[in-house]
């Protein structure tokens, strides 16, 4: 339980809502118990607060900041609540999403700039400032959540949920050559069907059923799948990986389509 022990980290998206574990929450759980100190960011008060009260509760340490980090001074603003906090950066972890449907003959303008600064502008100007101070501490560890709708075509028609996921990717790979000399590691996760609390209210138990079987382990994916890889990429365990991503899918990426067709049946 001491995999993490004396870094800080910053979770954004990492208040906990409703019944349904999130990514953001799972991962700053994991991040406690492995011995970080967790700056919670997230834009609702309520759902950072049952984070926080779950961290100490088991005896770890965090502190909140609340903020819309689709904006940069938010941005800015947190990263700078983590130095005063905790007087460091080791690890920055960004969660926060947001999904956009529509096929690009669908899609709506205002939408489109919403989904692209949420998923994507709030990534990249949580880099711009976090990256200069986790260089400062020697180094560190940023994992960007991506998802496999930026590899493949999905089942949802979401054309600028699937362009701003596919750019966190891109900006993954630059960011791991530009910053790699710094001894900054870069790395991108791409979850599959998780049942979380992301997609969870659009689910119902026949859909589920149905991105359980399509997968080729026949198994269904949480929020903690996603954290526990996480806490090894922000690990000194993968001290030598940069610049990669890494799906969490239960193997959905390696087969064809008519490969797994049969096992809908199963």
């Amino acid at each position: 339980m001491n995999r993490l022990t004396g870094k800080v980290a910053i979770v954004t998206g990492a208040g906990r809502k409703g019944e349904v574990d999130g990514t953001g929450y799972a991962t700053s759980m994991l991040f406690a118990r492995e011995g970080a100190t967790v700056l919670l960011a997230d834009i609702s008060p309520e759902n950072a607060n049952a984070t926080l009260a779950h961290i100490e509760a088991e005896g770890g340490e965090a502190a909140i900041f609340i903020g819309d980090l689709s904006k940069e001074a938010d941005c800015a603003a947190m990263v700078d609540a983590a130095i005063t906090a905790f007087g460091k950066v080791n690890v920055l972890f960004n969660n926060v999403g947001l999904g956009g449907s529509g096929t690009v003959t669908q899609v709506e303008e205002e939408k489109w700039d919403r989904v692209m600064d949420v998923n994507l502008k709030s990534m990249i100007m949580a880099c711009k400032h976090a990256v200069p101070r986790m260089a400062e501490a020697g180094g560190g560890s940023i994992i960007n959540v991506s998802s496999i709708d930026a590899l493949r075509a999905g089942s949802s028609r979401n054309v600028p949920y699937a362009a701003a996921k596919g750019g966190m990717i891109a900006t993954t790979k630059v960011m791991a050559v530009h910053h790699g000399r710094d001894n900054i590691r870069v790395n991108c996760i791409a979850p599959g069907h998780l049942y979380a609390s992301f997609p969870a209210p659009y689910l119902n138990e026949a859909e589920r059923e149905r991105r359980r079987l399509i997968a080729p382990l026949g198994t269904e994916g949480t929020a903690w799948d996603v954290a526990w890889l996480t806490v090894f990429l922000a690990s000194e365990e993968s001290r030598w990986i940069s610049g990669v991503v890494i799906p969490v899918d239960a193997g959905l990426l390696a087969a064809t389509p008519l490969a797994v067709v049969h096992q809908l049946d199963e």
